[in-house]
């Protein structure tokens, strides 16, 4: 029997959109069904119109013809037996093979054939199939996945020194620190300096879309460009309003630059959100330009707490944790994303992105740009660093520590 067209897609629309419900033997005895009410012709065409094979087909209609013998266990789509054989069944040995080339790359073995190259599906496949075994990838990639590997990236998790072992301690005294000043109506902001950036028509990681083909082109080296110099984005970061001010600095990272960002985001944001406020508290960490052992960071932070009057209270996270500093993952991850794959052709290019940067949590960010040049070579004398009003904490001192202001001015050279 030949069907036409006009049969063809009537029967296209009444089978084809149930197959997808259907579990294996449902659809079976389900196109068998329709084959066999078809007539003559009717394996063919259901085999034409679903690709069904025309073995499962005739196998289908024999059940049907024979309902009672084809009961089968609750649960089960063929008796026991049926179907293609398990790879691992018809081939011995595979799984322990597997995970012998795995292991051995894993843990370092010297004679691993994956030692110097990549472990990858294919690579793996290669080997297994040298030794004799008949794999194809995706069945390799099932078989990977079921021993409870997975592709991973590294991990930075092993320090090269120990762990201070007041670390977790001093994280909490942190965290008990931020929620008292915030609770006393006070700022409380995180600091610290983004990596610094080539001014000009230079690569950038990341994608954005553009028309196929029509990539944004760039200098095919990374050399900086003398008259352009080099951008330093110094971040302030308030923990509680989620609101982030950026300085983006043309000279060294030094703690006066470090100190000059404080003030400017105090005089632009800090004294309008916070009028009543007669404290401040800052976490940074510990190396750096802001970092605890570093004398003008707390020489410039007395000329800064008397000029504004206040309290300057600092906490530092310990060595070696400064991911865990919140500017780092609220601010400055936000504003490499906003800027991913485009060029940072100018400053005004640099502050327009940042400035525009935003997250669907509110983070909001204002930017500047600090022209100044900051010398590296200055230096605070003993009778200088002696001279600052400064009150360690009595946990942890040397990472703990108030500015007083000062009644005598204090000036350093």
């Amino acid at each position: 029997m030949k069907i036409t067209k006009e049969e063809r897609e009537a029967i296209e629309n009444r089978i084809l959109p149930i197959l997808p419900i259907l579990d294996e033997r449902q659809r079976r005895l389900f196109l068998a069904n329709e084959a066999k009410a078809l007539g003559y012709g009717g394996v063919t065409a259901i085999h034409e119109i679903t690709g069904m094979s025309r073995v499962t087909l005739i196998e289908g209609i024999k059940q049907l013809n024979n309902v009672t013998k084809d009961a089968l266990e609750v649960g089960r789509c063929r008796v026991k037996g049926a179907g293609r054989k398990n790879v691992t069944d018809k081939q011995s040995g595979l799984i322990n093979k597997l995970l012998e080339i795995l292991e051995a790359n894993t843990k370092g073995d010297p004679m691993s054939p994956l030692l110097w190259t990549s472990k990858s599906l294919r690579n793996i496949q290669k080997e297994l199939v040298a030794i004799g075994y008949n794999i194809s990838h995706l069945t390799l990639a099932k078989l990977i996945r079921d021993e409870g590997y997975s592709l991973q990236a590294n991990r930075k998790d092993l320090a090269i020194q120990r762990h201070h072992p007041e670390r977790d301690e001093q994280f909490r005294f942190i965290n008990r620190q931020c929620k008292l000043f915030f609770a006393c109506g006070n700022p409380v902001i995180s600091i610290d300096s983004k990596k610094k950036e080539n001014v000009g028509n230079f690569k950038n990681d990341g994608v954005e879309y553009n028309k196929k083909g029509d990539a944004v082109k760039v200098l095919d080296h990374d050399f900086p460009i003398k008259e352009l110099g080099k951008a330093t984005p110094y971040g302030v970061y308030d923990i509680f309003r989620n609101e982030g001010f950026v300085s983006v600095g043309i000279s060294s990272d030094t703690a006066e630059f470090a100190v000059e960002t404080i003030r400017k985001w105090w005089r632009i944001v800090g004294e309008h959100k916070y009028p009543h406020s007669s404290e401040l508290l800052v976490t940074a960490d510990c190396g750096g330009s802001n970092g605890y052992r570093v004398r003008l960071w707390k020489a410039r932070l007395q000329v800064l707490a008397n000029e504004l009057g206040m309290n300057i209270t600092i906490v530092h996270f310990p060595p070696g944790t400064s991911k865990w500093n919140k500017v780092e993952h609220r601010l400055f991850s936000f504003i490499s994303k906003n800027w991913r794959g485009r060029p940072l052709l100018t400053l005004a290019v640099i502050v327009n992105l940042i400035k525009s940067t935003n997250t669907n949590e509110g983070l909001k960010v204002e930017c500047v740009l600090d022209e100044n040049e900051y010398n590296r070579s200055i230096e605070v004398s003993d009778k200088e660093f002696n001279a600052i009003n400064i009150k360690p904490h009595s946990f942890h001192g040397e990472w703990n520590y108030t500015i007083k202001p000062q009644k005598e001015p204090y000036n350093i050279d």
